[in-house]
């Protein structure tokens, strides 16, 4: 069971997240690399919400394989390349979390660019497994 950390001495978090995560007894940690927009078929949807929902629904088979659900993930780590592209970034991700009820820690970075000029944003996330 996950216990969100929002000590009342640091300022709230500004977002639907959890500024630290005690994950209790863990029997497995489940690590993904970046994902990126990348369909099944190997083509890259165009614009940062379609890319975005694409490495959520990566990361979503990932954990899939791994037995677990988003509810066991304890961070996510997002990178988009332009600075407007945060607030459509989040959405996404916000979306993706609607249903969890303890928000993972979170982090978003803003990066020159990635392996092809096409790729505009990155996930990768932890989660860890009773």
């Amino acid at each position: 069971m996950k216990t969100a950390l929002t000590p009342d001495s640091i300022a709230a978090p500004f977002g639907a997240y959890s500024h630290g995560i005690d994950s209790g007894p863990a029997g497995r940690v489940i690590v993904t690399s970046g994902q990126l927009g990348l369909s099944p078929d190997g083509t890259c949807p165009e614009g940062v919400t379609a890319q975005a929902e694409q490495c959520f629904a990566n990361i979503d088979a990932i954990l899939k394989e791994a037995g677990v659900g988003r509810d066991q993930v304890v961070r996510v780590s997002g990178f988009v390349t332009k600075r407007e592209d945060f607030a459509t970034y989040m959405a996404v991700r916000d979306a993706w979390l609607a249903d969890v009820e303890v928000k993972p820690a979170s982090t978003l970075l803003i990066v020159t660019g990635f392996t092809r000029e096409e790729f505009l944003v990155e996930v990768e996330v932890t989660a860890v497994a009773p």
